[in-house]
């Protein structure tokens, strides 16, 4: 790696841990965090979490955790190329949907509209209650005891209100300030990663098609750039080039936004990058394409007929078992009992964000349908 910028995230001007522990001796404290995350409970059951598709409709789809693979794989080369810290930006991007419930952005909103009256669900604020105090590996503490900086990534975007009872990970959203920049670049990363990969995934369900595609600007001029250098391409090469070529230019643009951003502040140290506007950042003409693409996956695909009758079974599936669990918490496991005497809804929430997608259809069929038990 080479030598860190000076308004990089380091070991030396880090915030440090909740829990003082000993350094490590031979590696880097964003290191221990990357491994404490890999080795959790909550990053191994991305495998069977919802990215577009449910897990069991294909073998090839993205889930949760493949997406946070990516993630992590766009960020590290961002942040090498600016001279930023890879290991935060690397433990950030692996921990930013530990949070996320089954079914995805569906099972994310109908367990927000269950926990309305009980001060909501949001999976940001999740992934950090699972490395704050849900995860139980380590006897000195609960959680996973990340450093500051790790944590304060994770919660891309918090309420005002969240943001009181966050302490010194909230005071950025109540002063408008900047979380560093290793944590700005995981936020768009991941936008890039998931706009391409959902495009991918898209076609190869067939039920978005090349033909559309061709409306979108960003997808259009470079699959025509591919065309003409493979007039005879087709199938899944023609995708790959076209999408590969797409990060790339989308990565290259924030790359070179974003050093002309810091130049033209300029940026000293940390505090400076802190207090500024965000620096990290794409050039008004990819920003502008990647709304396009937005717009075109959010009309075409998120709302596919198809995929909106699985989004309703899943809203469905996760109101069911926060109705059964809140009646009577005496159905949870028993783990989860002793946390329902002081908080009920929180308990249920936990238990239901940390489900499956195919453990929820499960526990669904065993609470409901007849002959199961």
């Amino acid at each position: 790696m080479s030598e860190l910028a000076p308004y990089a995230v380091s070991a030396a001007n880090s915030r440090g841990r909740r829990y003082a522990e000993d350094r490590p001796s031979m590696r880097g404290e964003f290191q221990r965090d990357r491994d404490r995350i890999i080795h959790s409970t909550a990053f191994r059951r991305l495998e069977y979490k919802t990215q577009v598709f449910v897990n069991h409709e294909g073998d090839l789809f993205r889930t949760r955790l493949t997406h946070s693979l990516e993630v992590a794989q766009i960020a590290r080369g961002i942040a090498r190329a600016l001279r930023l810290n890879e290991d935060l930006v690397e433990a950030v991007s692996l921990a930013h949907d530990l949070g996320h419930t089954p079914f995805g952005h569906a099972g994310q909103d109908a367990l927000n509209d269950c926990m309305r009256d009980y001060g909501g669900f949001e999976h940001n604020l999740q992934s950090l209650r699972i490395v704050d105090f849900l995860e139980e590996r380590y006897a000195a503490f609960n959680g996973l005891n990340l450093c500051f900086e790790t944590r304060e990534g994770i919660v891309k975007h918090c309420s005002l209100d969240n943001a009181r009872q966050l302490g010194e990970l909230g005071e950025r959203f109540l002063n408008r300030t900047q979380p560093s920049l290793e944590a700005q670049i995981c936020n768009l990363a991941d936008e890039i990663a998931y706009n391409n990969h959902d495009v991918d995934d898209g076609l190869r369900s067939g039920l978005i098609t090349l033909e559309q595609l061709e409306s979108v600007g960003l997808f259009a001029r470079h699959a025509a750039d591919v065309k003409a250098i493979y007039p005879n391409l087709a199938g899944r090469r023609l995708i790959h080039e076209t999408i590969r070529r797409m990060i790339n230019v989308l990565v290259c643009d924030l790359i070179e936004t974003t050093a002309a951003n810091i130049a033209r502040q300029p940026v000293r140290d940390l505090a400076e990058a802190r207090q500024s506007s965000p620096l990290v950042a794409f050039s008004d003409e990819l920003r502008e394409a990647q709304r396009e693409m937005k717009r075109f996956l959010r009309t075409q695909l998120y709302q596919h007929y198809q995929v909106l009758r699985m989004t309703s079974k899943a809203k469905r599936i996760i109101g069911d078992l926060f109705g059964a669990f809140i009646s009577d918490p005496r159905l949870l496991p028993p783990q989860y009992q002793s946390p329902a005497d002081g908080d009920q809804p929180r308990a249920v929430a936990d238990y239901i964000a940390g489900m499956t997608d195919r453990y929820a259809m499960k526990e669904h069929r065993r609470l409901f349908a007849v002959g199961e038990i």
